[in-house]
């Protein structure tokens, strides 16, 4: 992380609404994907982002870089406000890594055109031997070389597919990346080398990253920050450490209740919180806080007010009514 805190990326009450079709099929509802989430991003952390599959985590990504438009809200880079901006400026500074190496990559394009791509769009170079060297030079970061740019996708494994999408993000130098659940799709033995990889890059590149994953253990390696989402709604955000050693709302407990931890031992002994029902629609989210119909600790002033992002502790904000009266949880 940077030392002088300097935030590149901030959100403010961003909602994400879409039209979908209801029970009734000549009927469109509204679907509340991402529901007010305001958070900032400092320049050179890595800001990751939890929670079950369905609950915005991926569309906050999209979202960010325009790939949906904004319904309401604010996004704001570099100090720049980009929510209705041009953003051909600012697509050589954000890129995105997509969670499926296997439908993001075109098949007819060799890896050389897939990584020169955006060179091609943005005339990032000024010569065919320019680009050339920038594509090498793209793909030897990520672990790859000159004998793989006249190869095809399907002539890669799963690990090398997404190294080939790191490489398509890196070609204009950008800042700001977003890495849409880039392991989850490979092997478990291939992602701790993608991992680590986009650590070493990190390092050597000064990259910002919005990390988004269900992975607990892998966020908790390789974040600064977290913040734990539900239901199209921030609920915690804290330091990495400090939220998995001291977890304070009870839908981040549940999550960390649940996660395997390395000793069996302790993964057998430590106490489990199981959450009843299922999660609600988001066409139709409960009134007041969002997840008061799986909480043991809801009360009627749950369901009549919607709690707020409040410091419960130094740089530890938490969304619950409850969150003073809640047992403490210390996760292994």
């Amino acid at each position: 992380m940077s030392e002088n805190g300097k935030v590149l990326l901030e959100t403010k009450d961003l909602k994400q609404h879409f039209k979908v079709i209801g029970e009734n099929a000549f009927k469109k509802v509204k679907l509340k994907a991402v529901d007010g989430v305001s958070f900032s991003i400092r320049k050179g952390e890595t800001f990751g982002l939890v929670g079950e599959s369905g609950c915005g985590k991926s569309t906050i990504g999209k979202t960010l870089l325009r790939l949906h438009e904004p319904t309401s809200g604010s996004i704001i880079f570099d100090g720049t406000d980009i929510t209705h901006a041009n953003m051909k400026p600012f697509r050589k500074r954000m890129q995105i890594v997509f969670q499926d190496p296997y439908s993001s990559l075109n098949p007819r394009m060799t890896v050389g055109d897939i990584v020169g791509e955006p060179l091609d769009i943005n005339r990032a170079y000024s010569s065919k031997n320019e680009r050339r060297e920038i594509i090498i030079d793209r793909l030897n970061l990520v672990g790859l070389n000159t004998e793989h740019m006249n190869r095809y996708p399907h002539e890669f494994s799963g690990g090398q597919r997404q190294r080939v999408s790191i490489a398509r993000a890196l070609a204009l130098n950008p800042e700001f990346i977003v890495c849409d659940e880039p392991i989850s799709a490979l092997d478990v033995s291939i992602q701790a080398q993608v991992i680590n990889k986009l650590i070493e890059l990190q390092h050597e590149l000064d990259l910002t990253y919005l990390f988004i994953a269900h992975d607990l253990a892998v966020v908790r390696h390789i974040s600064n920050r977290v913040g734990v989402m539900y239901l199209g709604r921030l609920v915690e955000l804290a330091d990495a450490e400090e939220l998995f050693k001291n977890p304070r709302h009870p839908y981040t407990q549940a999550l960390l209740s649940v996660a395997p931890i390395p000793d069996p031992k302790l993964n057998r002994e430590k106490g489990r919180i199981l959450l009843e029902g299922e999660v609600p629609s988001p066409v139709n989210p409960p009134s007041g806080c969002c997840f008061r119909t799986r909480c043991k600790h809801a009360t009627e002033e749950c369901a009549q007010t919607r709690p707020e992002m409040e410091e419960a502790a130094s740089r530890h904000f938490v969304s619950c009514l409850r969150e003073k009266s809640i047992p403490e949880y210390v996760s292994a």
